[in-house]
């Protein structure tokens, strides 16, 4: 399966077999979107179906219970599994009609088409926070089965800060970890051990500095785990117990009979050949309980637990940060990912917003799927797999979802019920790798007010007279209705009056004789660094643009936040690393 971004509802996207048949996908990570800032009585509020249902297509963070939920509700019903429809309908009768329970019912329906896609080796990652964490456990209960549940893991995005809080400050989010099958992908993680210094080792002998373990387990190994050894007796409940063998370090497993001899051993000689080996650890306290050494230059680090301090949230200054709102670390997903996969496994993120999934999954070797509903994302992510990678779309990837021509462009402008306005808009100016004015990432409405006429903007450098670095910039304005030599002529001011060095009219219509006419009567840009003329206004057909056509003009710089290089460590080419 080649590496691919859709855009559109990651429901109809999931559903379609097509695109994901059943058990193709290695490892699920999903971030969806949630308002936990609203007040938390407000989640629960009821809503009236008539005002929520407009409000839904904004898809800001929230979801609001109206004509959509209520369908989706009845499906699972009726369709779901049992246990599903089950779970679904014990939820409303808890929590009503409201913003809570339209989130619920709108993931429970993605997750049962999740967990078709993935396969029995593999796992979902859900993160989320506190508000809602206790219910989406119901419904993954419900849909993977309690038995598969694996962890909850607390994360510590942020420190605690004292603005006259009158409760515990809210620090962590929850990622919920549900496996498919009893046996499935997991690579044990570890983390430094404090910088390699001593601490945390606190004994020492010839071999090294060393820590101990217990020697003792919860789980029966027959009557001799639970008699004396040596005068000393675990503990009630406790029995005797030992790592597997291929858990010793090499060194101590050639001092060692061989795997098929120890396996054969009862638990109280294998404890003696330890002991002969000068691998127990006898505390100076009388009575203690002997314990295993555990040295430092076996290890690997420190065994990575559910509890994750050690991960900082994007800095205001970080070079990852690219403004989107709900940004996670990309060593967050790198975690994730080198636990639950394997190189060329895929891994799938259905709400990828600004890609950091498909980032981390792409350094790491690993095949990905994205999915968003934004053609504003999809941009982002396009821009952030060619900064960091040097992948191009439609060469290094596919994306599927977007308008291929004319007729597809405009059926996307005129696409009312899902913003297509904006969607048309956000798509033709990352044709022209413009930066939106005033859209808002992660969600599906551009911007609010007057744009001033301006829809995007380009930025390029030029010198300026004593040959120092200027910064200047391209004006895009997008069209996807009637046009005439008015909008030539207002864009001509606008460039004007932003001091702008070019003026880019992208339309979904031909330009009539009269608009060419204004455009070229606005002369040309003159740059100094480059020495060459540019047409200070330039017409853009969506036909011309899908030809292959650009804006003329200076090499940009800094359309969108750019995302690090990403240099690998064996000097493989970026777009190889895939």
């Amino acid at each position: 399966m080649n590496n691919r971004l859709y855009y559109g509802d990651n429901l109809d996207i999931l559903r379609n077999r097509e695109y994901f048949p059943d058990e193709c996908v290695d490892l699920i990570y999903l971030d969806p979107p949630f308002n936990s800032n609203r007040n938390y009585n407000v989640l629960f509020k009821a809503e009236s179906g008539a005002d929520s249902e407009a409000q839904i297509t904004a898809f800001e963070d929230t979801w609001h219970w109206g004509e959509t939920a209520e369908e989706t509700y009845r499906d699972l019903i009726v369709d779901a599994p049992e246990k599903v429809s089950t779970a679904i309908e014990a939820l409303l009768n808890l929590i009503d009609r409201n913003q809570m329970m339209a989130y619920l019912v709108m993931m429970t329906a993605r997750l049962v088409e999740l967990r078709r896609v993935l396969k029995l080796t593999g796992s979902l990652y859900l993160h989320c926070d506190p508000t809602a964490s206790h219910y989406l456990k119901i419904v993954l209960d419900a849909i993977f089965g309690p038995e598969n549940f694996r962890n909850e893991v607390i994360w510590r995005r942020t420190s605690a800060h004292d603005l006259g809080a009158r409760q515990w400050p809210a620090v962590h989010d929850v990622i919920l970890l549900y496996s498919k099958a009893e046996v499935w992908r997991w690579n044990r993680a570890y983390v430094d051990i404090n910088g390699g210094r001593i601490k945390g080792f606190p004994h020492a002998d010839e071999r090294g500095a060393y820590a101990t373990r217990d020697m003792t387990g919860g789980k029966a190994g027959g009557a001799e785990a639970y008699q004396a050894w040596r005068g000393r007796t675990p503990s009630s409940g406790r029995a005797w117990a030992l790592p597997g063998f291929h858990r010793f370090p090499e060194w101590l497993r050639d001092a060692l009979p061989s795997e098929e001899v120890w396996v054969s051993l009862g638990i109280h000689a294998k404890m003696d050949l330890l002991d002969s080996l000068n691998v127990i650890h006898w505390p100076a306290k009388e009575g203690g309980m002997p314990r295993l050494r555990y040295y430092m230059e076996d290890s690997q680090g420190i065994l990575i637990g559910d509890n994750w301090t050690d991960i900082p949230p994007i800095g205001a200054h970080a070079k990852e940060r690219l403004g989107y709102p709900t940004q996670k670390p990309e060593a967050l997903l790198e975690r994730i990912i080198s636990a639950s996969s394997n190189e060329g496994d895929i891994v799938l993120d259905p709400f990828c917003g600004c890609g950091t999934a498909i980032a981390a999954a792409n350094k790491l070797g690993r095949n990905w799927i994205g999915i968003d509903i934004t053609h504003l994302s999809i941009a982002l992510q396009k821009y952030r797999l060619l900064d960091m990678f040097e992948l191009v779309s439609g060469e290094d990837y596919d994306v599927i979802g977007e308008p291929t021509t004319e007729a597809g462009a405009r059926e996307l402008a005129t696409d009312s019920a899902n913003e297509g306005r904006y969607q048309f808009e956000w798509w033709a100016l990352s044709l022209v790798g413009a930066k939106p004015v005033g859209g808002q990432a992660g969600s599906r409405r551009g911007k609010k007010g007057a744009d001033k006429g301006i829809d995007g903007i380009i930025n390029f450098f030029e010198r300026d007279d004593k040959g120092k670095s200027k910064p200047k910039k391209v004006i895009v304005q997008v069209k996807s209705g009637k046009v005439s030599a008015k909008e030539i002529r207002d864009l001509n001011w606008t460039v004007e009056r932003e001091k702008a060095a070019v003026g880019v009219f992208i339309t979904l219509e031909y330009p009539t004789q009269p608009m060419i006419k204004e455009a070229l009567a606005a002369g040309w840009y003159e740059s100094t660094l480059w020495q060459k003329p540019y047409r200070k206004l330039q017409i853009l057909t969506i036909g011309d643009l899908l030809g292959g056509a650009g804006v003329d003009m200076p090499a940009p710089q800094g359309t969108f936040k750019q995302a690090e290089r990403h240099v690998s460590t064996d000097g493989v080419a970026q777009k190889d690393l895939i």
